[in-house]
């Protein structure tokens, strides 16, 4: 496989890990300001992975599915960390995950910066629909920071 494709697929399992955090993350916060400001997250960050993979299909890019099993096994590992209570989520747990949700935002905006250069010399990439998910993940970067930063005094000031 091409250095490209390797990349894309690298990219593919950090997506499909980043998809699943989110999803799980609203799902064990339902009902609280938390899970409201990640259910739409969760569902861009679905819509990311699906445009990724139509990239790679025009891309002539074949996925490597022991990458993205790798991607899920990462995110389920990650949910086995200690935090500090044994029954619940403990609130340093939504802040680490916070963090990662954050850095994936990074690597989903690397990679569509990396697209968008290399749209200037393929005619297969759409600059336009490049443009825009690197806007949205610009935003949805700036979004995740607001809701890690509103939790760092929970999860780190002695009650």
């Amino acid at each position: 496989m091409n250095l490209l494709g390797i990349y894309l697929n690298d990219h593919l399992a950090a997506a499909t890990g980043g998809a699943e955090r989110a999803r799980h993350m609203a799902l064990s916060s339902a009902g609280t300001e938390l899970a409201a400001a990640l259910e739409p997250i969760a569902a861009e960050l679905v819509e990311d992975r699906a445009a990724l993979l139509a990239v790679m299909r025009r891309l002539d890019v074949p996925v490597r599915p022991y990458k993205v099993v790798a991607g899920r096994l990462a995110e389920r590992l990650g949910r086995l960390k200690t935090n500090g209570r044994i029954v619940r989520r403990s609130p340093l747990t939504s802040l680490v995950e916070l963090e990662a949700l954050r850095l994936d935002a990074e690597a989903r905006a690397t990679v569509w910066q990396t697209l968008r250069d290399l749209a200037d010399r393929d005619d297969r990439l759409d600059p336009d629909q490049l443009d825009h998910l690197l806007e949205r993940t610009r935003r949805r970067q700036g979004a995740l920071e607001e809701l890690r930063r509103r939790r760092i005094g929970p999860a780190l000031t002695p009650a």
